[in-house]
């Protein structure tokens, strides 16, 4: 079990830096929206690509409004993913022989 404790471990930790990554990504596009950034420039294509998916859904459900607040509520999804869904992980990992992190 100390096999599968430690790699539900070591998957707890990789999801927790790509939701880290992400809610930078989604910040860094947040950032980039307030400018008059080159609609062709590969890196502010790539924020648009990267974060479009999730950013979508949650403005058609969020009413529109001179301010775009769909970043907002994604990071809280994200900041909600990493304290239920990580520190779950962890303590399955715990529990089967991997680290213990409380």
């Amino acid at each position: 079990m100390f096999v599968a404790g430690q790699f539900l471990y070591a998957v707890a930790r990789l999801v927790e830096y790509v939701l880290w990554a992400y809610m930078w990504i989604i910040i860094i596009r947040a950032l980039v929206s307030w400018v008059n950034a080159d609609p062709w420039n590969p890196i502010v294509r790539f924020l648009h690509q990267a974060t479009e998916p999730v950013l979508r859904p949650i403005r058609r459900i969020l009413p529109m409004t001179p301010i775009d607040f769909s970043p907002v509520i994604a990071m809280l999804g994200i900041y909600f993913l990493q304290v239920f869904l990580v520190q779950v992980l962890l303590r399955a990992s715990g529990r089967l022989g991997g680290y213990v992190v409380y």
